[in-house]
């Protein structure tokens, strides 16, 4: 963060001073960085006491102090420096609802409070040169972050954000990590209601937006795929009109957005007839994409480290961005080429020591997703092993919030690993929606046995652990409260352990 007395921040969030005079908070300078976990306090920053699940901050404040912070932003007094902020503030944090009861309440104060903060930090930053680019888009928006931090880190420092912090506490917390020193700021855009995104906008306005897609993540929240498009459509609205917006021209929602931004608008696609394109896309034995990339100045090739043919999506969106930041194309294809899997579970590929290889997936996952891991394991299974195939494995946890869609769209998944040829289908859950995924799969193509059906993460990994050969590759994928995250970091593991 930008440095600043503990006394300006108090104005700017509109807090008052505890257990400070106000002559030592004009005086006392925050330095370091602003965090919520008190482990990760930094001498000279400045601790946000948030309630949590299981915690509440405030009982961490003496602590944090003890560990450097100089102040603390509170919704009560705490013993040690603070700035305390009234919960009658509470609900503007871009939540779209007042809070009632004290926790909740008094998290939405301090959260409305960081949101004051980040976007005074973000204006003066911006006035000085700062670029701020957002991005949305019902998946991929993670790897799309990546992909732009690695292809804008030659043309000066980058922030962006550690894997998917992307709500009202990770998106200014992330702001708040920009300085005087910081030419590019990624931010990552997600929303649950309408609105959200458009509050994320008024606390760091973008001057690049990017959308990637529409597609049935959250659809349980938003109801319908027309109101997730006009959610995402909050993002290049808030683009101004010197800005430019980067939109997918092969999602037909997303391309319609052209029409609801005053800024520039640049089209991405896989066909020829947009702005910036791919061209002869094939894979290499990993699902590596591999492409021709054209814009108006040129074209190059482009080899890349991350797995799946719908990254290349993702890198068209990344390779826009760099031009309009004055990239050669030179440097986007180097950039490209090595900027692999960087946030955790997210296509991260790894071969143990007995050949099986792990596609470790299990952050998140919606129909979309799932659909495009799927087809990456089929195609690594197609290209490599013994006659030029692999025995692939899908183990597969439930896509949460799709509502009244959750029974078709597990269905339809269980139905495309027949389909796509996957050889063995691991369904793990005991709920209707896992019971329809095997179902589906089962009656798709009378797998029998092939298609399991197990109740927990344990139970799956017993059965791999017993069954997996040498040469198998294995996909493990599911939203995260799924739990299946912890399987897939063992399952990569125990081959190691037993070689």
């Amino acid at each position: 963060m930008i440095e600043m007395t503990v006394a300006q921040v108090a104005d700017i969030v509109g807090g008052e001073l505890t257990d400070i005079s106000a002559a030592d908070a004009a005086n006392t300078r925050i330095t370091g960085t602003v965090e919520f976990d008190s482990r990760a306090v930094t001498p000279g920053g400045l601790f946000l006491a948030l309630p949590g699940a299981r915690s509440d901050g405030h009982d961490f404040a003496a602590g944090a102090v003890a560990a450097g912070a100089v102040a603390v932003l509170a919704a009560r007094p705490v013993g040690v420096p603070a700035i305390v902020v009234p919960p009658a503030v509470a609900g503007d944090a871009g939540s779209g609802a007042v809070e009632h009861d004290d926790a909740a309440g008094s998290g939405a104060a301090v959260l409305a409070a960081l949101a004051k903060l980040a976007a005074a930090v973000a204006t003066e930053l911006s006035a000085a040169g700062l670029r701020i680019i957002g991005v949305t888009g019902s998946s991929g928006k993670t790897s799309t972050k990546d992909l732009l931090a690695a292809v804008l880190a030659p043309l000066g420092e980058v922030v962006a954000p550690p894997g998917s912090f992307n709500n009202e506490l990770g998106h200014p917390w992330t702001v708040l990590r920009a300085t005087t020193d910081t030419d590019f700021l990624i931010l990552e855009m997600s929303a649950r209601h309408p609105g959200n995104i458009a509050a994320l906008a008024a606390i760091a306005t973008p001057s690049i937006g990017v959308v990637l897609n529409v597609g049935t993540a959250h659809l349980g929240e938003f109801g319908s795929r027309e109101v997730i498009a006009a959610t995402k459509s909050e993002l290049p609205q808030s683009v101004p009109a010197s800005g430019v917006v980067i939109l997918n021209a092969d999602d037909s929602a997303v391309s319609a957005m052209a029409d609801k931004t005053a800024a520039r608008v640049v089209r991405v696609s896989r066909a020829p007839g947009a702005d910036i394109w791919s061209a002869d896309e094939h894979l290499d034995e990993l699902a590596r994409p591999r492409f021709t990339l054209h814009t108006a100045g040129g074209a190059v090739q482009v080899a890349l480290a991350v797995h799946g043919e719908h990254q290349v999506s993702n890198a068209l969106a990344a390779a826009a961005v760099a031009v309009e930041c004055g990239a050669s194309l030179e440097q986007v294809a180097t950039a490209l080429a090595g900027a692999g899997p960087v946030s955790a579970r997210r296509m991260n590929v790894s071969t143990r020591v007995d050949g099986v290889t792990v596609v470790n997936d299990a952050y998140n996952a919606n129909p979309d997703s799932m659909a495009a891991g799927l087809k990456a394991l089929a195609w690594m299974a197609r290209s490599g092993g013994p006659g030029g195939r692999r025995r692939s494995w899908a183990v597969l946890g439930e896509m949460a919030e799709l509502g009244e869609d959750a029974i078709a769209e597990h269905d339809r998944i269980g139905r495309l690993a027949v389909r796509l040829d996957v050889s063995r289908l691991i369904v793990v859950g005991t709920g209707r929606a896992m019971s329809a995924m095997h179902q589906g799969a089962v009656m798709e193509g009378s797998w029998g046995s092939e298609s399991v059906l197990v109740p927990d993460a344990d139970a799956a990994l017993a059965l791999l652990a017993a069954e997996l050969s040498p040469g198998d590759v294995v996909l493990v994928k599911a939203s995260n409260a799924a739990g299946l995250g912890t399987l897939a970091d063992r399952l990569a593991e125990q081959g190691n352990e037993q070689a």
